[in-house]
């Protein structure tokens, strides 16, 4: 078995725009205890007042399978081990296991500590051998140690040596700088596990893209802990994603480090920790990404359809995940049968609808829509064209008006909109930040009289890009919207020459999509 050590709130802490309050690290500390991760790194008390009352708090917290572990360094050279600051920081943090990180890189020691080979291995030695009076486990993070190793490896040994000496529980080897290649990884640990016996742990870094394949060839040597972070988030490129090592080790190697149910809460953790540092998912993670998992090419979906196999390395259930269909001008009749399926639309390869949809999917993406972005969409595009849309109100016109008043000013933008819910007319204005906030203001005034549930619709977010067709200002654009309620999230699209036009298009597919949800629901329960 293999043990599972996550710095994300430590370690990914230290990533550019990352930056969490104690009560999103409570919450992460949470989550990512129901994975079933053996130790969780909460902080350095010893550095600043939010980590020390992290560890307060934690305490209170009903953990069911991880060890909180508070990191540090080795005492300063100026102090002993028993009126060190950083020291008495990590033993009030009262948690039972404790990280200390020391200098393995012989030009560290000379150049950033100013101090004698000698006198470092002294402080690695009663760092650890102070701290093993007050913790059941006490770990030493070797850092630098395959550049040190390159670079004096017989100095390199001896701190790890102190280490030993010094009563460590553990060792992690540390690729502080993230520029190991795997073959000199492997070497070095083969080199270390000759005349260090004790456990050894593995801590790598993304410089080189190295992190994540480093950490598995470290497992394949005998290592038996491997810390990383959620997404792989860190300093600079990054620490080895866990989000990847976890099912790189169960599912690929056959190598148990968490619970099952855990590995299928991996794209959920995932996204969980996005959402708390407020950046947006990457879809293009392996196994988490809303990508891993989807297809586009119209042979690939065919034969996924008869074998996912074919185009998938696992079922995407395993790590949470799910398969996705794209539908492009790539898109196949596959692609089509797939997204009805997936709608609850009844659709046959014979039928002739199908041909029509696809005709009418690769007319339009040549128009500059794009399908494969905007599901929600799509799903209306083919009730519409199965007779299976029901309209829910009808647009008589709309205008809108950019008004500067003052050159100081903000320019002030109002939406005026008539429309018809079957036989009743409104008419209605509204104001907003811009001129398409003030259209959306505009319509949602206008609906939620005869349409309550619009209400719960929240614009998440809205893109717009400028199709390349060489006319400068008057180039057509494409507008996506993403939207959302309490229960999930679409994404809707529009095209035109003018951006108003395009963004009415998205609004109101966006609306129409909440609806006929509302509708299917509906239908569901009577049924």
């Amino acid at each position: 078995m293999v043990k599972i050590y996550d710095t994300t709130l430590r370690d990914g802490v230290q990533a550019e725009d990352i930056s969490f309050s104690i009560d999103d690290k409570i919450r992460i500390a949470e989550k990512i205890d129901e994975l079933g991760i053996h130790y969780i790194e909460g902080g350095w008390p010893g550095s600043n007042p939010k980590d020390v009352d992290f560890f307060n708090r934690i305490r209170g917290v009903d953990l069911k399978n991880a060890r909180i572990v508070a990191f540090g360094s080795t005492h300063k050279s100026t102090f002993s081990p028993d009126n060190d600051p950083n020291l008495k920081a990590l033993i009030d943090s009262r948690v039972e296991a404790v990280t200390i990180v020391g200098k393995s890189w012989d030009i560290h020691v000379s150049e950033v500590l100013g101090i004698t080979y000698e006198r470092n291995l002294e402080i690695i030695h009663d760092t650890i051998k102070y701290l093993n009076s007050y913790f059941s486990e006490v770990f030493y993070d070797a850092e630098h140690l395959f550049d040190g190793f390159k670079a004096n490896p017989s100095y390199t040994m001896d701190t790890l040596k102190s280490a030993v000496s010094g009563g460590a529980h553990r060792i992690f080897l540390c690729d502080t700088n993230g520029g190991t290649m795997p073959h000199e990884l492997e070497m070095i640990i083969r080199e270390i596990q000759k005349e260090i016996s004790l456990p050894l742990g593995i801590h790598t870094h993304n410089d080189a893209e190295m992190a994540v394949a480093n950490s598995i060839i470290a497992v394949r040597q005998g290592i038996d802990c491997v810390q990383g972070t959620i997404n792989g988030y860190g300093e600079r490129c990054g620490n080895a994603n866990l989000c990847s090592i976890i099912p790189d080790l169960q599912l690929k190697m056959q190598i148990e480090c968490i619970p099952d149910e855990g590995v299928k809460k991996l794209r959920e953790i995932s996204r969980f920790v996005d959402e708390m540092a407020n950046l947006p998912p990457k879809k293009h993670r392996p196994y988490v990404g809303d990508a891993a998992f989807t297809h586009k090419a119209g042979l690939h979906v065919q034969a996924v359809r008869k074998n996912s196999k074919t185009y998938e390395h696992i079922e995407p259930q395993l790590v949470g995940n799910r398969r996705r269909i794209l539908v492009s001008d790539q898109a196949g009749v596959a692609n089509i049968l797939y997204k009805a399926e997936e709608f609850g639309l009844k659709l046959s390869a014979k039928d002739q609808k199908t041909r029509e949809i696809l005709k009418r999917i690769k007319d339009l993406e040549n128009q500059g829509f794009q399908f494969e972005g905007a599901e929600a969409s799509f799903e209306l595009l083919m009730r519409k064209a199965l007779g299976k849309y029901k309209k829910f109100f009808t647009l008589m016109g709309f205008r809108v008006i950019n008004e500067r008043r003052q050159d100081d000013k903000v320019p002030f933008s109002e939406a005026t909109i008539m429309i018809k819910v079957d036989d009743k007319v409104e008419h209605t204005a509204a104001v907003g930040d811009g001129p398409v906030n003030a259209l959306d203001n505009a319509i949602r005034k206008a609906l939620e009289k005869f349409y309550p549930q619009l209400r719960e619709v929240k614009l998440i977010d809205y893109k717009v890009r400028v199709l390349p067709a060489g006319k400068g200002t008057s180039s057509a654009v494409r507008v996506l919207i993403e939207s959302g309620d309490k229960e999930e999230r679409w994404d809707t699209v529009g095209v035109s020459e003018n951006i108003i036009q395009a963004s009415w298009q998205a609004l109101v597919d966006s609306l129409e999509y909440k609806l006929e949800k509302t509708v299917k629901k509906i239908s569901q329960k009577s049924g």
